[in-house]
């Protein structure tokens, strides 16, 4: 735990008490503040007093008082209205924070040495996060992950000096968090989500934005407009900025170009990473990710050398184009991660004959934007509440049976692709879909999907590097 002593016997609230919640509490409880804490589920609230927190109703606790209101980064700040604690720290001139901020204001006070990388982008955030903490510990450092991906921030060990925290922020997290500073902040694209939290798509991009403003050393994704115009702003300031791309070589920066990482500077260019038959790192969107990662940890002293033994070793991230199993020729990738249509066009490009498992709780736009790689795909697999949505993009274009579960589509596709003669055939689920209608979240379902996968008789698991 971090124990957050910025808030020494002064009276904070907190909402919200699932893991971040009670973590928070815990913190700021550890560092000597008056902590009064509530949730509207009656479990959670069980949950937080058998562990000590104080819980109370939020709305006559005499808001006056209260030197802040740590909000759950699930908790609508500003769309589509703010929460009725929101409401109530506004009419009475209370800061609204979350455990981010809380986590920069305690660095800063007690531990600003201590090496802060934070990432953030609409797609990739997960797999750069989890490919630069490999990458560090393969240089022998000290490495805390955490955030939006792994414990939350204020669970992790204690600042010390040598210690790296590497955080994954979504732009929920972001929101709440006013004074960011990492030594290094990465941005990597974005498109459009969230848009029902945060409003417009100029709101999100400067939320997004906010990130890497204060950076010491900002690495920014310049393959859309939106992005490379806030590298361009950030340097325009007269900050430190380290473009990346997997679409172009770049002057100054590090690009991804036909498989190899280029660091270029100064008129030269010098290979730094290979991801040739790095089953991990496989597809053009890895190349963003690997190259942002390179990036952060060049920024942070990491040398070429230990760099490139670092990415062949890198065993992914579950969920996110993890190879869970081979059946002979055919390859099973659980991609259960891709929760929007953006994110499923990178696994889409990545292969070349698709068995496609998609639909679940369907985003704005479904997948219409995906046309361009429907002639990869072989047949696909309709599951959840988009199945008819997808059914109506995909007539005439791709065949298509409404398997209705993840199960049943997976013995569907298995079939298929068994019986088809391409060198690998892929059983890719993808599903461009939130997870809601049938599984609590991403993560149980890409489980379930690993599970039935691994449950098929002669299937083998595969490996890193495979």
């Amino acid at each position: 735990m971090i124990p957050v002593e910025s808030f020494r016997g002064r009276r904070v609230a907190v909402f919200g008490l699932g893991g971040s919640g009670l973590a928070t509490a815990e913190a700021l409880i550890a560092g000597g503040a008056d902590v009064v804490a509530w949730d509207d589920g009656e479990a959670a609230r069980a949950v937080a007093a058998k562990r000590g927190i104080p819980v109370e109703h939020l709305e006559g606790i005499g808001w006056a008082s209260l030197a802040a209101l740590v909000l759950a980064p699930g908790v609508p700040l500003t769309h589509p209205k703010p929460h009725w604690t929101v409401a109530l720290a506004a009419e009475h001139g209370v800061k609204v924070i979350g455990d981010i901020e809380l986590f920069a204001i305690e660095r800063r006070a007690v531990c600003p040495s201590a090496p802060f990388v934070a990432i953030t982008g609409t797609n990739g955030k997960s797999t750069t996060t989890a490919l630069i903490v490999h990458l560090l510990r393969h240089a022998g450092r000290d490495v805390e992950i955490g955030g939006n991906i792994g414990p939350a921030v204020l669970g992790l060990k204690p600042l010390q000096p040598g210690r790296h925290y590497v955080i994954e922020c979504s732009s929920f997290q972001i929101d709440l968090a006013p004074s960011l500073d990492p030594t290094v902040g990465i941005h990597l694209n974005l498109s459009e989500d969230h848009l029902d939290r945060h409003g417009t798509m100029a709101n999100y991009a400067a939320i997004k934005e906010r990130l890497v403003a204060a950076a010491e050393t900002a690495v920014v994704g310049v393959d859309d407009s939106l992005s490379a115009a806030i590298a361009d702003r950030i340097e325009q300031r007269g900050g430190r900025v380290v473009r990346v791309s997997n679409r172009r070589p770049l002057a100054a920066g590090v690009y991804f170009d036909h498989g190899h990482l280029v660091e270029a500077s100064t008129g030269s260019a010098t290979v730094v990473g290979d991801l040739g038959g790095i089953g991990s790192l496989r597809g053009a969107h890895n190349g963003q990710n690997a190259a942002a990662a390179v990036a952060a940890v060049r920024a942070l002293g990491v040398d070429v050398r230990t760099i490139m033994a670092g990415l062949r070793t890198f065993p992914g991230l579950a969920h996110r184009m993890e190879q869970v199993g081979r059946l002979n020729h055919v390859l099973f990738v659980n991609d259960s991660k891709a929760t929007n249509a953006d994110s499923t066009a990178q696994a889409l490009a990545s292969f070349e004959r698709i068995y496609w498992i998609a639909g679940g709780k369907p985003k704005s736009g479904g997948i219409t934007t995906l046309e361009r790689f429907f002639p990869k795909v072989a047949k696909a697999y309709l599951v959840g509440a988009a199945t008819e949505e997808f059914a109506a993009t995909l007539e005439g274009e791709v065949p298509f049976e409404r398997s209705g579960t993840i199960a049943t589509a997976l013995e569907d596709a298995t079939r298929d692709a068994q019986a088809d003669d391409a060198a690998e055939p892929v059983v890719l689920l993808s599903p461009a879909c939130a997870s809601y209608d049938q599984f609590k979240n991403f993560e149980v379902r890409g489980d379930h999907f690993r599970d039935l996968v691994r449950a098929i008789p002669g299937v083998a698991p595969v490996g890193p590097g495979a």
